[in-house]
């Protein structure tokens, strides 16, 4: 069962894993305030990481190992090198921030936040039942600490309590929904899943009914996850109540693992019952659309405004899913799931630039948190006031922006199915962009137009800035030749099908 294909599959895993626990013993050697060794050594072990995980994508070889239990194949190898920089990415944002804080008296936002990631791993590897939902329990238990790092703090512990009650609610909506199929199934594999489901009565151990009931509970656990309607109610709390730092760790690179697991369970595993669980999604995409944009609205919160955002955001990525499968045609599935992961990864780098100017712009004992306080930060620093620009313009979907190509190519999927349903789904989704462009061009109205509320000198480390010059000219950059990526993710997925 444990052959030496079983280690290539999960070399990235136990190498990351491996490093984690080498950090946290250094750790306690380390003195500096700002933990300076412990952060080197963290963006080291995730830079090389990075690059393996990078280079098996390239080589496009799809392995099985530990008895068909995990997979490392394009997408999952594409999903976890993306995540692996947004951990890189956010870890340069926050330290700054997290040091100003008290949050690094040890080396635990290093640690927990690469145990997070090796949770995210697990989801995106796995191939069964078990795996996938031990790397839920290992990125979510990690989150709940992350949460809770600022123990002093009211609103953080409060955040912290929160999302570990929905959280624990949400895990047991997934396990009892798996347990369910596993019953109607008599398998945890995924691959034999889907061959018990598509052979109908004759291979089924159980009854139909256990079967949709057990999907039913799948799909909640998922949206849960995902954040959204409506299993939305810890996304603008937490999102609120924790530290900004850890409130971008929890935006950002978790978003790809949500996805990773929803293709595995629903696309890998579920895939026959295709027809019920795309109603459920669309329920899910319409009501996140419709709740997310118009609360986002009322916001003077911006993180607040930010996680309505993500609800709507999740909401739009949704659609993509629905058009995989029509009438029980299967040849629209690469291009859908394919613009599905092209928008979910422009997603995570838009959102990795905003809060990187909000960690920027905070300082010790004020939170940049307002929407009021980004008046006039075009005279303060324009480079700041453009990343931020650029990356509001990229999520309400103007041109020649990433986020306009994403959203493009999800509501190409939708047409391409050419049934009046998913035509009307698209025409809907406009109408809730333009609803949603109204809240995003406010925050640069505010920006260049209104007249400062802060004066104090914005101070930032040089791998921030550079950092944050990066990600602003990415999304600028992919929106111009958005072609690379969107084929990266056409041939990830459609690998999945070969």
């Amino acid at each position: 069962m444990i052959d030496k294909l079983s280690w290539v599959a999960a070399y990235p895993e136990i190498l990351l894993l491996t490093m984690a626990c080498v950090i946290a013993l250094a750790d306690l050697t380390v003195k500096s305030p700002l933990r300076g060794a412990t952060y080197a050594l963290t963006l080291l072990s995730l830079g090389a990481v990075a690059l393996l995980l990078g280079m098996a994508a390239v080589s496009g070889t799809t392995t099985l190992g530990f008895g068909g239990m995990i997979v490392s194949d394009p997408m999952g190898n594409w999903l976890k090198c993306f995540a692996t920089i947004a951990m890189m990415v956010t870890l340069v944002y926050g330290r700054d921030y997290a040091g100003q804080r008290d949050m690094l008296r040890g080396g635990e936002m290093f640690t927990l936040s690469m145990f997070a990631l090796l949770g995210m791993f697990v989801m995106i590897s796995g191939h069964n039942f078990l795996v996938i939902y031990l790397g839920l329990e290992l990125l979510t238990l990690s989150s709940y600490a992350l949460v809770a790092l600022r123990r002093d703090d009211v609103q953080a512990t409060e955040a912290a309590m929160k999302y570990f009650v929905l959280g624990a609610l949400a895990s047991g909506f997934l396990l009892y929904g798996l347990s369910m199929v596993y019953g109607a199934t008599g398998s945890l594999d995924l691959s034999e899943v889907m061959k018990s489901i598509a052979g109908g009565e004759a291979t089924l151990k159980g009854s139909t009914q256990v079967l949709t009931l057990g999907l039913v509970f799948v799909v909640a656990g998922l949206a849960f996850k995902l954040g959204v309607v409506p299993f939305h109610m810890w996304v603008p709390d937490v999102y609120h109540g924790a530290p900004t730092a850890v409130t971008l760790m929890i935006g950002g690179a978790p978003k790809l693992a949500a996805f990773a697991i929803v293709i595995r369970l629903l696309v890998e595993g579920l895939q026959p019952l295709a027809f019920d669980w795309q109603q459920m999604l669309a329920v899910l995409a319409v009501m996140s659309l419709l709740v997310g944009n118009f609360a986002a609205i009322a916001q003077t919160n911006l993180k607040r405004m930010l996680a309505f955002s993500t609800i709507a955001q999740m909401g739009f990525m949704l659609l993509g899913l629905l058009a995989g499968v029509v009438n029980g045609d299967t040849g629209n599935m690469a291009n859908a799931y394919g613009s599905s992961m092209f928008y979910v990864i422009t997603y995570v780098l838009t959102t990795l630039g905003t809060f990187g100017v909000i960690l920027l712009l905070s300082r010790s004992g004020f939170e940049s948190e307002n929407i009021s306080d980004l008046a006039g930060l075009n005279q303060r620093s324009p480079l700041y006031a453009g990343v931020m620009a650029i990356c509001m313009f990229s999520l309400a979907g103007v041109p020649p922006l990433v986020g306009f190509y994403a959203k493009l190519s999800v509501l190409q999927a939708l047409l391409a199915s050419g049934g009046p349903f998913y035509v009307g789904l698209a025409v809907f989704a406009v109408v809730m962009s333009l609803i949603g462009a109204f809240y995003y061009l406010r925050l640069v109205k505010l920006m260049y137009f209104d007249a400062p509320t802060q004066t104090a000198d914005i101070e930032a480390g040089l791998d921030a800035r550079s950092v944050l010059s990066i990600n602003g000219a990415l999304v600028l950059l992919l929106g111009i030749l958005p072609g690379g990526l969107m084929s990266l993710c056409a041939q990830a997925v459609a690998a999945l099908f070969a």
